[in-house]
């Protein structure tokens, strides 16, 4: 074989070769879209996974899942073209078409008439809402790529500015720039960030890059800056014409969660039928992890419970503020859906009634009334003893022949007395002996004030000097009477009637 052949079969392999690395590229970028893909049905695998009781040694992160797929997507990967396709995909570029051809045709009455599906603008608006989450995920995957071939010239930036943007910003500012000190940070990160990266620079040990490496890091940045542009852009019009579309929900939870809730229902008609319960978990997720427990993973938090009202509540209130937001939002899909209120008056209505209802739950409870004390009573006292207590209590007394019909001996019957219907047991009353008469104390016997005995007429022992035996008869006129004889005469009556007594002085 001659020299001039053996030169061609050469190119004829290199030919075959390029042609197998082209191949292999496209295989790779569509190994790329299906990594990503997977992710999104990760949390139903983790689902499944729980439900039949699997049990790993090394639980699953999401987070750390779709970082490995990332930066397997990103092996080999030198251009950013090959793994950043959105940007440049026939999908965005005709949702901004879209936007942009809606943008310049003014709203009339005419299409806030009729179902709201029939509206030309509801399906770009639900697709250009659905479409941020995919530049969200675009963004981080052109983050991975600028810090890896970025991480050369300056690895300690990565842990000094964590945020995705505000890195990519940094990189397109310092570039290749080998004094910090020249590069103006000050407008797109805070000053003592700035700081420490100025200082951090000074023992850096990273290296110069190539001017190759430098303009694949650069066109990365501005394809990033390109999706956060078509980013806005989106939001932007979203929350234009959603306040034409369902304007009391955008009121209460924001236009793009609106939008969402409207996408997932499949419709504002769809989202109207729908009961508040139900609403509130739309758009929920799996994340418990395989192997993890699930007690610290909140339940039935869908887009609702991201919703900007929601995050400004504080954390132990926010389910109790979701399923509140979520019996609103019903309420407000069904006024929006029969085109009352256009102007969103009901809806900041019932956004007032949420924001105090949430006040009212942070509340603290009512503190304890100081009660005063009593007034001092100075008055007179119960007296607990004193005579009239005495008395009292000997008229309420255990007699001795009560203690003795009470008791009975062992061994010995007890006497009883019938009376007409009922039978009363005696006790020891015939058994006991001679029961004594209550006795009297004598030092707690009431005795009576001289000076009120001798008003009421008492007898003493000394005889009164105005007493005389001279008595006034009607017969005899003044009679001398003898006390003597007149004892006789009573002696004598007594004998003739009470003869059986003797009469006592």
């Amino acid at each position: 074989m001659s020299l001039a052949d053996e030169l061609i079969a050469d190119l004829d392999d290199l030919g075959e070769d390029e042609l197998e690395e082209t191949e292999e590229n496209k295989n790779n970028d569509d190994d790329l879209l299906n990594d990503l893909d997977d992710l999104d049905d990760l949390d139903d695998l983790n689902e499944e996974n729980n439900s039949q009781n699997i049990n790993t040694d090394k639980p699953i992160d999401l987070e750390e899942e779709k970082e490995m797929a990332i930066k397997v997507a990103l092996t080999g990967k030198d251009d950013v073209q090959s793994i950043a396709k959105l940007a440049s995909s026939k999908q965005l570029k005709d949702i901004m078409e879209k936007i942009e051809y809606f943008k310049s045709i003014p709203r009339t009455e005419y299409h806030n008439t009729g179902p709201v599906e029939e509206d030309p603008e509801y399906d770009t608006i639900v697709k250009a809402n659905n479409m941020t989450a995919d530049i969200d995920d675009e963004i981080l995957i052109i983050h991975k790529y600028i810090r890896d071939h970025y991480q050369a010239r300056f690895p300690e930036l990565e842990s000094l500015i964590p945020q995705p943007m505000n890195y990519i910003r940094a990189v397109k500012e310092i570039g290749d720039a080998q004094d910090l000190t020249q590069v103006d940070l000050r407008k797109i990160l805070p000053s003592e960030i700035v700081m420490i990266v100025a200082v951090t620079a000074t023992t850096s040990i990273g290296k110069p890059l190539s001017k190759t490496e430098i303009k694949k890091v650069l066109d990365a940045c501005d394809m990033a800056f390109k999706l956060e542009s078509d980013e806005k852009k989106i939001f932007e019009y979203v929350e234009s014409r959603m306040s034409f579309i369902a304007p009391n929900i955008s009121i209460i939870v924001g236009s793009s969660t609106a939008a969402k809730l409207m996408g997932v229902a499949g419709g504002l008609t769809a989202l109207s039928k729908i009961p508040a319960c139900n609403v509130q978990v739309l758009g929920a997720t799996k994340k418990t992890n395989t192997g993890l427990s699930a007690a610290g993973v909140q339940r039935h938090t869908g887009f609702i419970y991201y919703s900007d009202i929601i995050n400004r509540t504080p954390p132990e209130y926010k389910m109790k503020a979701t399923r509140l937001v979520a019996a609103k939002v019903t309420l407000a899909a069904r006024i929006d859906r029969s085109r009352e209120s256009m102007d969103g008056s009901i809806g900041r209505k019932l956004l007032e009634e949420v924001e105090k209802k949430i006040e009212k739950m942070q509340e603290p409870p009512p503190s304890k009334t100081i009660k005063a004390l009593p007034i001092p009573d100075d008055g007179p006292k119960k007296r607990r003893g004193g005579k009239r207590v005495r008395r009292m209590k000997e008229s309420y007394a255990v007699t001795e022949l009560r203690k003795a019909q009470n008791r009975m001996s062992f061994g010995v019957q007890e006497d009883e007395v019938s009376g007409i219907d009922s039978t009363e047991g005696l006790g020891l009353i015939r058994q006991s002996g001679k029961i004594r008469a209550f006795q009297n104390d004598p030092r707690t016997k009431i005795k009576l004030n001289p000076k009120r005995q001798r008003m009421m007429g008492g007898s003493s022992g000394a005889t009164s000097g105005l007493s005389s035996s001279i008595a006034f008869t009607p017969v005899q006129g003044i009679e001398l009477e003898n006390p003597e004889t007149a004892q006789q005469k009573l002696k004598e009556i007594s004998d003739r009637y009470f003869s059986g007594f003797k009469s006592k002085k």
